[in-house]
């Protein structure tokens, strides 16, 4: 059987580069938020605005059942995508894996220094931001090209307000914990961004799920590609 994936998108759907590597093997399907590309806006951006997309881009799939891909800021959206139509999800695969998007405290998932630093280098040129700001976080998993591409669909205008909703802090572990899923839950080794203890935190509490640990940005990386196949078929021959 050939998966289906749905590819939940931080800010955009082109964020997935490995695409061309997906679709090799499985049937791929994504979605821009409101506002984002040619989407038409919503309300107004915020988490529950793509959740509702994600949830019509889901409703919309013709199969039975699909297995939802996230990364990072996504996975709190993802984990809602997936509570609302748990029927019809066949796993979850997760990119910087974590609880959570908090950046204070004992054993944050997220850099507090280096979110800050994001959060001013957009306020103040958001451009600047798609362009040098992820690149740095990523560690070059965004190249140069793919800012441009990115920064052509993103209404930077608006750019410093999704910023602040999209990654607003949430817990999401409680939402994980009660999918009865299976889970692949991905480390980008090095990242500035996310915090080993973030990532084993989400191990601790998800036992079951299986792990990885790629060198790229899961959206980037041939490695999580590689895995994810992997999970997908041995899921569906289980």
């Amino acid at each position: 059987m050939r998966p289906c994936l749905l590819l939940v998108p931080e800010f955009t759907e082109i964020e997935w580069t490995i695409r061309p590597l997906l679709e090799r093997w499985a049937t791929v399907h994504s979605f821009d938020p409101p506002g984002v590309g040619d989407e038409p806006p919503g309300r107004q951006l915020s988490r529950d605005e793509v959740i509702t997309r994600g949830v019509a881009a889901l409703d919309a799939i013709e199969a039975n059942r699909v297995f939802l891909v996230a990364d990072g800021w996504a996975i709190a959206s993802a984990a809602h995508i997936a509570v609302d139509r748990r029927a019809v999800v066949a796993g979850m695969a997760l990119g910087h894996a974590r609880l959570s998007h908090r950046r204070d405290g004992e054993r944050a998932p997220l850099n507090g220094e280096i979110f800050a630093a994001m959060s001013q280098l957009i306020e103040s040129d958001a451009a600047a931001f798609v362009r040098y700001g992820i690149a740095q976080v990523t560690r070059g998993s965004v190249d140069e090209e793919q800012a441009e591409r990115m920064l052509q669909r993103l209404p930077t205008e608006h750019m410093a307000e999704s910023w602040r909703a999209l990654t607003a802090d949430e817990p999401f572990g409680h939402l994980l914990a009660q999918l009865d899923c299976p889970m692949l839950l991905a480390k980008h080794e090095g990242c500035l961004m996310s915090t080993d203890e973030g990532f084993e935190d989400a191990a601790a509490r998800l036992p079951e799920a299986s792990t990885v640990v790629v060198p790229d940005g899961p959206t980037a990386s041939p490695a999580f590609a590689q895995a994810l196949r992997d999970f997908c078929l041995q899921t569906l021959s289980a």
